[in-house]
């Protein structure tokens, strides 16, 4: 596998990918869900972080979304198994599928 050369943060992903900035950071905030590496943490100041993926990153991440919005039911069973907050879901939810 090839070094990672740049990342791009999750709000530039998140307007690549058309989805919702919260949508994505709370599917990154458990590591289990992409491939170690693929998500990095980028200091912007003395305490504060922004995540940031590869680009690697971003296709697991297009691989995860896409199958789960073939229909309202597995979009709705994908946000409860891979969101904890309840107004990301609820502001997510009734997103047209793609």
């Amino acid at each position: 596998m090839a070094a990672a050369t740049y990342v791009c943060s999750i709000v530039h992903v998140a307007s690549r990918l058309g989805e919702d900035p919260g949508l994505l950071e709370a599917i990154v905030s458990n590591d289990d869900n992409l491939s170690y590496g693929n998500i990095v943490s980028v200091r912007i100041g003395p305490d504060e972080y922004i995540t940031a993926l590869t680009d690697d990153g971003i296709d697991e991440l297009r691989d995860i979304l896409e199958p789960a919005r073939v229909s309202d039911e597995t979009w709705h069973n994908f946000l409860h198994d891979f969101v904890d907050e309840p107004e990301i879901i609820t502001r997510v939810k009734d997103q047209p599928l793609r």
